[in-house]
């Protein structure tokens, strides 16, 4: 019995048909679309190191706020002091101390959403 099918698919005759399109033209359209997401996280800190300063218009420091040479003034000395150099004038001072550390901290929260659509046309005929 094996053999008999095997001899009827063996003997019966190949043969292909062919194949004709029943259209003469005709379009195709197609349209993808994508979305993006992305979420960003940005954290900065600044350091820096200790400052001490002191600004100013028409005052000095005392001579007893002063180092001997060259004429340094201690701002973190409980003996720095200012006089106003003309009464008559007017003055301004400004102090400036930060110890060392972090001087800024900076956090970036973002999130950017991105789609795309691409429009395809394709036209064929025969």
């Amino acid at each position: 019995m094996k053999y008999l099918l095997l001899l009827l698919l063996i003997a019966g005759p190949v043969s292909a048909q062919s194949v004709t399109p029943n259209f003469t033209s005709g379009s195709m359209t197609q349209t993808v679309t994508a979305t993006q997401t992305v979420t960003e996280v940005v954290a900065i800190e600044k350091f820096g190191g200790a400052v001490n300063r002191w600004e100013g218009d028409n005052v000095q420091p005392t001579s007893d706020a002063t180092a001997a040479s060259p004429p340094f003034l201690d701002l973190t000395s409980s003996s720095a002091q200012f006089a106003v150099v003309d009464a008559t004038q007017p003055w301004s001072l400004e102090i400036i101390t930060r110890a060392a550390g972090i001087v800024e901290t900076e956090d970036i929260n973002r999130t950017i959403n991105t789609t795309t659509t691409t429009n395809t046309l394709s036209v064929f005929s025969q």
